[in-house]
């Protein structure tokens, strides 16, 4: 099941490349006769499996574009839509938009979605231990505004509301209408030479999310989240060697919903959903090698650790986790590329369809 899994993720992949390199061999007889495209679109199938949502496919059209034809300092704006539909039932509707104006002066950045969850989490402090599924509808609207204050550095803010009604099986937990309204403050230093494929530079970022009672929530919580990227060129710069650290902390009354699971970007290799707390650390680094121009290979290895779990054996344990993956540059005039990764983690694995970088 899982080599079939395998080819056919491969097969949607070598669509995408197929009609990619069409679409490039016709930029290339127009390259002289036109200037850069005013949008390009690109229409990607989705298709990738993890253990706890079983098969996952779905369609993400996705377009990048100037607002500015004369502004060449900001980087390409990027929109598109995403829907996800899993053979364990759950599914998905997303809209996602990064606008860069003002020669990147300002960074604006919207993100929608609503879909029904069905996922698990592992129990030990009840008759039986061992994992139990939950079902989650999930409404999120999130909208962030960063300005620039001097080079490299901005500062910002986010608005983002969240409704989540969630049961448990056989009640182990009570069932909960959740809703939040988040108030976040950031800061970032950015000198990357790139948004979609950095090849050197920092991007580092502290983020305070507060979920204050005055706001309409129901309990008063905070997270505090630091992120440091940093890239290095390789080979003559035709490689990247890329390294991350990521802390994210959960302080007060965190619902169930938003608490950290391993798994996803930190870190790769976890799809069961088992390991989750109020807060995770994670260090990872991963080599991107580029054997042409338009097709590339990844290795990485990471290691992670989580508290205020359910689950006190949890709290502070090692969780690593390593792999390797497969990338293609879709777009013609800028480098973002789509991929496939395969990791193994503690007692666990994970197969990830990509739609950028990792970090």
């Amino acid at each position: 099941m899982i080599k079939k899994l395998l080819l056919l993720s491969i097969l949607s992949l070598s669509f995408t490349i197929v009609n990619a390199q069409s679409d490039s061999s016709n930029s290339k007889k127009m390259k002289d006769s036109t200037k850069e495209k005013k949008v390009e679109l690109k229409i990607m199938p989705y298709l990738s499996y993890n253990r706890n949502l079983k098969v996952m496919l779905g369609i993400i059209p996705m377009a990048n574009y100037r607002l500015n034809a004369n502004d060449s300092i900001s980087p390409k704006s990027m929109s598109g839509i995403a829907g996800v539909y899993t053979t364990n039932g759950s599914y998905f509707a997303a809209v996602f938009n990064r606008w860069f104006f003002n020669e990147n002066k300002w960074r604006v950045a919207f993100f929608g979605a609503t879909g029904n969850h069905m996922s698990q989490f592992f129990m030990e402090d009840v008759d039986v231990s061992g994992f139990y599924d939950y079902d989650t509808n999930t409404t999120m609207v999130s909208a962030a505004v960063k300005r620039k204050i001097t080079e490299s550095f901005y500062g910002g803010i986010t608005y983002t509301y969240s409704f989540f009604d969630t049961v448990y099986e056989d009640d182990v937990q009570p069932a909960s209408k959740t809703k939040t309204n988040a108030v976040e403050l950031n800061m970032l230093y950015d000198s990357r030479n790139s948004q979609y494929y950095p090849t050197k530079g920092i991007n580092t970022q502290i983020r305070l999310i507060t979920y204050p009672e005055w706001f309409g929530n129901e309990n008063s919580a905070n997270k505090f989240i630091s992120n440091y990227n940093t890239y290095f060129p390789m080979r003559q710069n035709n490689d990247v060697l890329a390294a991350r650290f990521s802390g994210q902390f959960g302080l007060g009354d965190v619902p169930f919903e938003q608490q950290e699971t391993i798994g996803g970007k930190d870190i790769r290799g976890y799809s069961e959903g088992k390991y989750r707390g109020d807060g995770l650390i994670s260090l990872q680094g991963e080599y991107r090698y580029n054997f042409n121009r338009k097709m590339g290979l990844v290795g990485f290895a990471g290691i992670a650790t989580i508290y205020g779990s359910t689950n006190e054996d949890f709290d502070w344990d090692a969780y690593p986790g390593f792999g390797v993956g497969y990338r293609y540059n879709v777009f013609d005039g800028m480098k973002f590329n789509i991929g496939l990764d395969a990791a193994v983690g503690k007692g666990d694995w994970g197969i990830y369809f990509r739609i950028g970088e990792a970090f």
